[in-house]
Protein backbone atom coordinates (compact mmCIF):
# COMPACT_ATOMS: atom_id res chain seq x y z
CA UNK A 1 0.00 0.00 0.00
CA UNK A 2 2.40 2.80 1.09
CA UNK A 3 4.30 1.51 -2.14
CA UNK A 4 1.35 1.95 -4.47
CA UNK A 5 0.87 5.78 -2.84
CA UNK A 6 4.47 6.42 -3.53
CA UNK A 7 4.42 5.88 -6.90
CA UNK A 8 1.00 7.73 -6.87
CA UNK A 9 3.00 10.61 -5.58
CA UNK A 10 5.90 10.31 -7.48
CA UNK A 11 3.45 10.48 -11.16
CA UNK A 12 2.04 13.44 -9.47
CA UNK A 13 4.92 15.51 -9.07
CA UNK A 14 6.35 14.23 -12.51
CA UNK A 15 3.31 15.38 -14.28
CA UNK A 16 3.37 19.04 -12.30
CA UNK A 17 7.19 19.73 -12.92
CA UNK A 18 6.43 18.86 -16.65
CA UNK A 19 4.02 21.68 -16.98
CA UNK A 20 5.75 23.85 -14.66
CA UNK A 21 8.66 23.54 -17.11
CA UNK A 22 6.57 24.30 -20.08
CA UNK A 23 4.62 27.20 -18.48
CA UNK A 24 8.07 28.80 -17.55
CA UNK A 25 9.97 27.88 -20.60
CA UNK A 26 9.03 31.01 -22.46
CA UNK A 27 9.31 33.30 -19.48
CA UNK A 28 13.24 32.41 -19.61
CA UNK A 29 13.76 32.57 -23.42
CA UNK A 30 12.47 35.94 -23.33
CA UNK A 31 14.03 37.29 -20.25
CA UNK A 32 15.31 40.49 -21.73
CA UNK A 33 12.28 41.21 -23.50
CA UNK A 34 9.04 42.93 -22.20
CA UNK A 35 6.40 40.41 -22.86
CA UNK A 36 2.70 41.69 -23.25
CA UNK A 37 0.67 40.11 -20.94
CA UNK A 38 -1.99 39.37 -24.26
CA UNK A 39 0.82 38.35 -26.17
CA UNK A 40 1.70 35.73 -23.47
CA UNK A 41 -1.51 34.51 -23.36
CA UNK A 42 -2.64 34.16 -26.48
CA UNK A 43 0.75 32.30 -27.28
CA UNK A 44 1.72 30.63 -24.22
CA UNK A 45 -1.53 30.25 -21.59
CA UNK A 46 -4.21 29.25 -24.06
CA UNK A 47 -2.43 26.44 -26.20
CA UNK A 48 -0.86 25.25 -23.06
CA UNK A 49 -3.98 24.82 -21.04
CA UNK A 50 -5.99 23.36 -23.90
CA UNK A 51 -3.12 21.25 -24.38
CA UNK A 52 -3.11 20.06 -20.93
CA UNK A 53 -6.83 19.33 -21.42
CA UNK A 54 -6.71 17.31 -24.27
CA UNK A 55 -3.79 15.01 -22.86
CA UNK A 56 -5.57 14.22 -19.65
CA UNK A 57 -9.03 13.68 -21.02
CA UNK A 58 -7.49 11.19 -22.73
CA UNK A 59 -4.75 10.13 -20.61
CA UNK A 60 -7.12 9.63 -17.22
CA UNK A 61 -10.25 8.67 -19.37
CA UNK A 62 -10.65 8.26 -22.89
CA UNK A 63 -8.03 5.89 -23.52
CA UNK A 64 -8.49 3.61 -20.60
CA UNK A 65 -12.58 3.24 -21.08
CA UNK A 66 -13.06 3.51 -25.09
CA UNK A 67 -9.48 2.57 -26.70
CA UNK A 68 -8.53 -0.41 -24.76
CA UNK A 69 -11.87 -1.60 -24.35
CA UNK A 70 -11.92 -1.77 -28.55
CA UNK A 71 -14.60 1.17 -28.87
CA UNK A 72 -12.32 2.97 -31.21
CA UNK A 73 -14.31 4.75 -33.51
CA UNK A 74 -15.94 6.38 -30.75
CA UNK A 75 -12.46 7.25 -29.12
CA UNK A 76 -11.04 9.05 -32.24
CA UNK A 77 -14.89 10.52 -33.14
CA UNK A 78 -14.81 12.04 -30.17
CA UNK A 79 -10.94 13.32 -29.90
CA UNK A 80 -11.45 14.86 -33.57
CA UNK A 81 -14.36 16.39 -31.85
CA UNK A 82 -12.30 17.28 -29.06
CA UNK A 83 -9.46 18.92 -31.25
CA UNK A 84 -11.95 21.01 -33.75
CA UNK A 85 -13.32 21.67 -30.38
CA UNK A 86 -10.25 23.51 -29.35
CA UNK A 87 -8.77 24.60 -32.25
CA UNK A 88 -12.27 27.07 -32.82
CA UNK A 89 -11.63 28.39 -29.21
CA UNK A 90 -7.67 29.12 -30.82
CA UNK A 91 -8.88 30.86 -33.39
CA UNK A 92 -11.34 33.05 -30.97
CA UNK A 93 -8.45 33.44 -28.43
CA UNK A 94 -6.43 35.29 -31.16
CA UNK A 95 -9.30 37.55 -32.18
CA UNK A 96 -9.90 38.52 -28.19
CA UNK A 97 -6.03 38.67 -27.50
CA UNK A 98 -5.41 40.40 -30.95
CA UNK A 99 -2.77 43.47 -29.90
CA UNK A 100 -2.62 45.59 -32.74
CA UNK A 101 1.50 46.11 -34.28
CA UNK A 102 2.41 49.98 -33.66
CA UNK A 103 3.90 49.85 -37.04
CA UNK A 104 0.27 49.73 -38.55
CA UNK A 105 -1.40 46.69 -39.88
CA UNK A 106 0.27 43.75 -41.42
CA UNK A 107 -1.47 41.34 -43.71
CA UNK A 108 -1.88 37.86 -41.47
CA UNK A 109 -1.95 34.43 -42.87
CA UNK A 110 -5.45 33.00 -44.01
CA UNK A 111 -7.35 31.04 -41.99
CA UNK A 112 -6.68 27.88 -43.13
CA UNK A 113 -3.38 28.02 -42.14
CA UNK A 114 -4.60 28.24 -38.25
CA UNK A 115 -6.43 25.75 -38.30
CA UNK A 116 -3.96 23.59 -40.02
CA UNK A 117 -1.19 24.50 -37.47
CA UNK A 118 -3.33 24.52 -34.21
CA UNK A 119 -4.57 20.77 -35.70
CA UNK A 120 -1.12 19.70 -35.92
CA UNK A 121 0.06 20.88 -32.45
CA UNK A 122 -3.24 19.54 -30.79
CA UNK A 123 -2.33 15.73 -32.47
CA UNK A 124 1.35 16.39 -30.42
CA UNK A 125 -0.51 15.92 -26.23
CA UNK A 126 -3.07 13.56 -28.12
CA UNK A 127 -0.06 11.08 -29.25
CA UNK A 128 1.63 12.13 -26.12
CA UNK A 129 -1.72 10.86 -23.92
CA UNK A 130 -1.39 7.76 -25.84
CA UNK A 131 1.83 6.51 -25.35
CA UNK A 132 1.69 7.49 -21.78
CA UNK A 133 -1.46 5.13 -21.25
CA UNK A 134 0.29 2.26 -23.62
CA UNK A 135 3.41 2.21 -21.39
CA UNK A 136 1.86 2.29 -18.60
CA UNK A 137 -0.69 -0.67 -19.09
CA UNK A 138 2.38 -2.53 -20.35
CA UNK A 139 4.17 -1.94 -17.02
CA UNK A 140 0.98 -3.35 -14.47
CA UNK A 141 0.27 -6.05 -17.15
CA UNK A 142 4.34 -6.92 -17.01
CA UNK A 143 4.15 -6.84 -13.73
CA UNK A 144 1.06 -8.80 -12.84
CA UNK A 145 2.42 -11.43 -15.44
CA UNK A 146 5.23 -10.79 -13.23
CA UNK A 147 3.17 -11.88 -9.82
CA UNK A 148 1.14 -14.61 -11.56
CA UNK A 149 4.56 -16.38 -12.54
CA UNK A 150 6.23 -15.90 -9.06
CA UNK A 151 2.76 -17.00 -7.29
CA UNK A 152 2.75 -19.95 -9.63
CA UNK A 153 6.47 -20.92 -9.00
CA UNK A 154 6.09 -20.31 -5.55
CA UNK A 155 2.86 -23.32 -5.64
CA UNK A 156 5.22 -25.22 -7.49
CA UNK A 157 7.97 -25.30 -5.18
CA UNK A 158 5.86 -26.01 -1.87
CA UNK A 159 4.17 -28.52 -4.27
CA UNK A 160 7.95 -30.56 -4.69
CA UNK A 161 8.51 -29.60 -1.26
CA UNK A 162 5.64 -31.23 -0.27
CA UNK A 163 5.96 -34.62 -2.67
CA UNK A 164 9.14 -35.41 -1.52
CA UNK A 165 8.42 -35.41 2.58
CA UNK A 166 6.18 -38.22 2.26
CA UNK A 167 8.61 -40.08 -0.28
CA UNK A 168 11.08 -39.67 2.28
CA UNK A 169 9.00 -40.55 5.47
CA UNK A 170 7.75 -43.83 2.71
CA UNK A 171 11.40 -44.47 2.38
CA UNK A 172 12.45 -44.77 6.02
CA UNK A 173 9.16 -46.58 7.13
CA UNK A 174 10.37 -49.63 4.29
CA UNK A 175 13.74 -49.47 6.14
CA UNK A 176 11.69 -49.59 9.95
CA UNK A 177 9.68 -52.38 8.88
CA UNK A 178 12.72 -54.62 7.45
CA UNK A 179 14.13 -54.08 10.38
CA UNK A 180 11.99 -55.06 12.94
CA UNK A 181 11.62 -58.55 12.33
CA UNK A 182 15.33 -59.12 11.96
CA UNK A 183 16.54 -56.64 14.62
CA UNK A 184 13.72 -55.11 16.94
CA UNK A 185 16.18 -52.76 19.17
CA UNK A 186 17.79 -51.48 16.02
CA UNK A 187 14.02 -50.79 15.09
CA UNK A 188 13.58 -48.49 18.18
CA UNK A 189 17.03 -46.54 17.78
CA UNK A 190 15.59 -46.21 13.59
CA UNK A 191 12.39 -44.92 15.05
CA UNK A 192 14.05 -42.40 17.34
CA UNK A 193 16.60 -41.66 14.77
CA UNK A 194 13.64 -40.66 12.74
CA UNK A 195 11.49 -38.62 14.60
CA UNK A 196 14.62 -36.35 14.81
CA UNK A 197 14.70 -36.21 11.22
CA UNK A 198 11.25 -35.18 10.82
CA UNK A 199 11.34 -32.86 13.66
CA UNK A 200 13.66 -30.96 11.44
CA UNK A 201 11.27 -31.52 8.34
CA UNK A 202 7.95 -30.00 10.17
CA UNK A 203 9.63 -27.30 12.11
CA UNK A 204 12.98 -26.43 10.12
CA UNK A 205 12.66 -26.98 6.72
CA UNK A 206 9.59 -24.61 6.46
CA UNK A 207 11.37 -21.86 5.03
CA UNK A 208 13.06 -20.77 1.46
CA UNK A 209 16.36 -21.28 2.81
CA UNK A 210 18.02 -23.01 5.39
CA UNK A 211 21.65 -22.88 6.99
CA UNK A 212 23.62 -25.18 4.46
CA UNK A 213 25.30 -26.53 8.25
CA UNK A 214 21.56 -27.43 9.59
CA UNK A 215 21.22 -29.30 6.06
CA UNK A 216 24.60 -31.17 6.42
CA UNK A 217 23.73 -32.45 10.24
CA UNK A 218 20.23 -33.57 8.71
CA UNK A 219 21.86 -35.59 6.03
CA UNK A 220 24.59 -37.17 7.90
CA UNK A 221 21.70 -37.98 10.84
CA UNK A 222 20.08 -40.01 7.78
CA UNK A 223 23.09 -41.49 6.62
CA UNK A 224 23.74 -43.20 10.00
CA UNK A 225 19.51 -44.05 10.09
CA UNK A 226 20.39 -45.83 6.59
CA UNK A 227 23.29 -47.74 7.88
CA UNK A 228 21.82 -49.34 11.03
CA UNK A 229 19.77 -51.82 8.28
CA UNK A 230 22.89 -52.06 5.60
CA UNK A 231 25.14 -55.56 6.30
CA UNK A 232 28.41 -55.73 6.60
CA UNK A 233 29.32 -55.89 3.42
CA UNK A 234 28.43 -52.49 2.54
CA UNK A 235 31.11 -49.50 3.35
CA UNK A 236 29.78 -46.25 3.50
CA UNK A 237 32.23 -43.53 3.31
CA UNK A 238 31.51 -39.68 4.12
CA UNK A 239 33.16 -37.00 3.42
CA UNK A 240 31.99 -33.08 4.51
CA UNK A 241 34.11 -30.50 4.81
CA UNK A 242 34.05 -27.75 7.22
CA UNK A 243 31.05 -25.12 5.65
CA UNK A 244 30.62 -21.76 7.08
CA UNK A 245 27.89 -20.72 8.52
CA UNK A 246 26.35 -17.86 6.40
CA UNK A 247 26.11 -20.27 3.28
CA UNK A 248 22.14 -21.09 3.11
CA UNK A 249 20.57 -23.79 0.63
CA UNK A 250 16.64 -24.78 -0.17
CA UNK A 251 15.81 -27.52 2.34
CA UNK A 252 15.70 -30.70 1.35
CA UNK A 253 17.44 -30.63 -1.95
CA UNK A 254 20.42 -32.95 -1.26
CA UNK A 255 18.59 -35.69 0.45
CA UNK A 256 17.29 -37.81 -2.67
CA UNK A 257 20.70 -37.75 -4.24
CA UNK A 258 21.29 -39.85 -0.40
CA UNK A 259 18.45 -41.40 -1.14
CA UNK A 260 19.09 -43.23 -4.26
CA UNK A 261 22.30 -44.07 -3.30
CA UNK A 262 21.01 -46.48 -0.75
CA UNK A 263 18.70 -47.72 -2.82
CA UNK A 264 19.83 -48.27 -5.94
CA UNK A 265 23.65 -48.90 -4.36
CA UNK A 266 22.88 -51.39 -2.56
CA UNK A 267 22.99 -55.42 -3.46
CA UNK A 268 22.59 -58.38 -1.36
CA UNK A 269 24.46 -60.68 -2.76
CA UNK A 270 27.74 -58.36 -3.74
CA UNK A 271 29.69 -56.29 -2.35
CA UNK A 272 28.84 -52.27 -1.68
CA UNK A 273 30.87 -49.26 -1.38
CA UNK A 274 28.50 -45.93 -0.96
CA UNK A 275 30.73 -42.55 -0.77
CA UNK A 276 29.73 -38.90 -0.34
CA UNK A 277 30.86 -35.78 -0.12
CA UNK A 278 30.32 -32.44 0.20
CA UNK A 279 32.54 -29.46 -0.32
CA UNK A 280 31.76 -25.92 -0.36
CA UNK A 281 34.48 -23.51 -2.09
CA UNK A 282 34.54 -19.75 -3.11
CA UNK A 283 30.28 -19.80 -2.56
CA UNK A 284 30.19 -23.01 -4.75
CA UNK A 285 28.67 -26.52 -3.43
CA UNK A 286 30.28 -29.06 -4.84
CA UNK A 287 28.25 -32.33 -3.79
CA UNK A 288 28.66 -35.56 -4.90
CA UNK A 289 27.46 -39.28 -4.60
CA UNK A 290 28.64 -42.62 -5.59
CA UNK A 291 27.21 -46.08 -5.28
CA UNK A 292 27.41 -49.49 -6.91
CA UNK A 293 25.85 -50.02 -10.38
CA UNK A 294 22.86 -52.04 -9.59
CA UNK A 295 20.32 -51.66 -12.05
CA UNK A 296 16.03 -52.43 -11.14
CA UNK A 297 14.66 -54.90 -12.98
CA UNK A 298 11.00 -54.37 -14.72
CA UNK A 299 9.05 -56.66 -12.47
CA UNK A 300 11.24 -54.06 -8.88
CA UNK A 301 9.03 -51.23 -8.45
CA UNK A 302 11.31 -49.84 -5.49
CA UNK A 303 12.57 -46.96 -7.46
CA UNK A 304 9.37 -44.33 -8.04
CA UNK A 305 12.08 -41.80 -9.92
CA UNK A 306 10.29 -39.14 -7.47
CA UNK A 307 13.29 -38.16 -6.16
CA UNK A 308 15.37 -37.35 -8.93
CA UNK A 309 12.93 -35.74 -11.43
CA UNK A 310 12.16 -33.86 -7.93
CA UNK A 311 15.42 -32.60 -7.48
CA UNK A 312 16.24 -31.43 -11.38
CA UNK A 313 12.58 -29.34 -11.21
CA UNK A 314 13.39 -27.36 -8.01
CA UNK A 315 17.27 -26.56 -8.93
CA UNK A 316 15.40 -25.57 -12.42
CA UNK A 317 13.20 -23.08 -10.27
CA UNK A 318 15.53 -22.12 -7.86
CA UNK A 319 18.29 -21.55 -8.91
CA UNK A 320 17.91 -21.13 -12.93
CA UNK A 321 21.52 -20.41 -14.63
CA UNK A 322 23.10 -21.17 -11.21
CA UNK A 323 23.96 -25.11 -11.30
CA UNK A 324 25.06 -28.43 -13.07
CA UNK A 325 23.59 -31.27 -12.27
CA UNK A 326 25.03 -34.39 -13.98
CA UNK A 327 24.62 -38.15 -13.31
CA UNK A 328 25.26 -41.07 -15.33
CA UNK A 329 27.19 -44.96 -15.41
CA UNK A 330 30.90 -44.12 -15.00
CA UNK A 331 32.83 -47.82 -15.04
CA UNK A 332 31.65 -49.68 -12.50
CA UNK A 333 29.19 -46.95 -10.40
CA UNK A 334 26.40 -44.48 -11.12
CA UNK A 335 27.43 -41.06 -9.97
CA UNK A 336 25.59 -37.87 -9.19
CA UNK A 337 27.34 -34.97 -8.84
CA UNK A 338 25.94 -31.30 -8.28
CA UNK A 339 27.89 -28.05 -8.59
CA UNK A 340 25.46 -25.14 -7.30
CA UNK A 341 26.28 -21.66 -6.82
CA UNK A 342 24.75 -20.58 -2.97
CA UNK A 343 27.11 -17.27 -2.42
Amino acid sequence: MNKLIKNRFLRILLHALVWLALFCLPYLLASSQNLNVMVVAERVIVPLVLSALLFYINYLWLTDRLMFRKKRLLYFLINIALIALFVSFRMWAREFFFVPDDNGPRQRPPVIFFIYFDSISFLIPWAIAVAASVFERWIKTEAERKESENARLQSELEHLKYQLQPHFFFNSLNNIYALVDISPEQAKVTILALSTLMRYLLYESNTEKVSLTKEAEFLLRYIELMQLRTSANTVIETDFEEIPEEAQIAPLLLIPLIENAFKHGISATKQNRIHISMRFTDGWLHFETRNGNHPKNETDRSGSGIGLKNIQKRLELIYPDSFTFNKGVEGNEYTARLTLKLG
